[in-house]
């Protein structure tokens, strides 16, 4: 099969369509299904339960995103931003560093709050940072740090962002960008899916910054993704290995519970091992889906892994179509935006 090009996976984007801030109730965002067989329908994210059936199994992103965005001065007085992409150990941690000029190994930094952090060297776009004994360690500084809002939304983050930006089902704390297909969520939704019938699990996958870094090559197969935590418990493989087994359908809730998903099924022919550990799992068209039968995403930026994942899942003349469609019906886009649900090609 021949690879998919990047400019294969472009579209033109009003800037006033990238969502600034959320819908004013969490499941009053739009929802654009995109069937199986062809077809669009507009719809309400609180509409949900009706498009699934009853036994499905929602599967969804259980991390929690961290107060992320920090901020640093070089001993020359210089501002320097920083923005945690992982944190390795209580004092060291990979960061991405703004500053006017880039920095070095062996720069010493004094964060906002009095924590002193050296620069131990750069790891393709991050920086390794390490902070000293006696100060302050991560955890204390993510606890008192800015929600990390996405590059394009063009305002300081709200006091309410420290809600809306999570999710209402995050429990382990990990992320810097929230999954944000599960923002739709709140409590009467989940009345109601249980009402249809629909079952939900967890598996959690920390969402690392380097999920808005762009691609750089044309040729696809050249890139290569970003390292990030997944945890996929026993629980979670007994309930969805049940679910397949039934033939109840597999509803992924984002693109992050899908690379959890596969990355679970890939050691053992679709069925799912629990697994601890790191993924760079990157899902582009070509790729064959073991664990997922039903998509539920949010749209996502031009020329991006989550894009192409997007395709992979549902061919790339239907996602398009649905994109260029949600760009006509004035849809939302991004983080804050509206959603759609995606069936496979062979779905009916």
């Amino acid at each position: 099969m021949e690879h998919p090009r990047l400019s294969d996976y472009d579209y033109a984007l009003p800037p006033e369509l990238i969502a600034q801030f959320p819908a004013a109730r969490r499941s009053d965002s739009r929802l654009l299904r995109v069937r199986g067989g062809g077809g669009l329908a507009d719809l309400r994210f609180h509409q949900l339960p009706a498009q699934l059936r009853p036994g499905d199994l929602l599967v969804m992103n259980d991390t929690r995103v961290l107060a992320a965005r920090f901020y640093a001065r070089k001993p020359s007085g210089g501002r320097v931003e920083m923005l945690l992409e992982r944190v390795e150990s209580p004092r060291s941690a990979l960061v991405q560093l703004r500053a006017n000029k880039p920095l070095r190994a062996g720069q010493e930094l004094r964060v906002d709050g009095g924590a002193t952090a050296t620069v131990d060297g750069r790891e393709g776009g991050f920086y390794r940072v390490r902070l000293a004994q006696g100060g302050a360690d991560f955890a204390a500084l993510a606890a008192a740090g800015a929600v990390p809002l996405p590059p394009y939304i063009k305002r300081a983050p709200h006091a309410a962002d420290a809600e809306r930006y999570q999710t209402v089902y995050a429990r382990a704390p990990g992320a810097v960008a929230a999954p944000t297909a599960g923002l739709h969520f709140d409590r009467g939704l989940f009345a109601a899916l249980a009402a249809r019938g629909v079952e939900h699990c967890f598996v959690t996958l920390h969402v690392g910054a380097g999920t808005f870094q762009p691609l750089r090559f044309d040729a696809v197969e050249r890139h290569r993704m970003h390292a990030e935590r997944i945890i996929v418990t026993a629980a979670a493989c007994r309930a969805i290995n049940q679910a397949r087994g039934e033939n109840r359908r597999v509803v992924a809730v984002g693109t992050t519970t899908v690379r959890a998903l596969e990355t679970a099924a890939a050691r053992n022919d679709g069925v799912l091992q629990p697994f601890d550990g790191e993924t760079r799992l990157f899902i582009f068209p070509g790729f064959v889906f073991r664990a997922t039968d039903v998509l539920l995403t949010n749209f996502h930026l031009p020329r991006s892994s989550l894009l192409l994942l997007a395709a992979a899942f549902a061919g790339r003349e239907r996602v398009m179509a649905a994109y260029a469609h949600a760009v006509r019906m004035r849809y939302r886009f991004y983080s804050y935006g509206d959603a759609m649900l995606l069936e496979k090609n062979h779905a009916v």
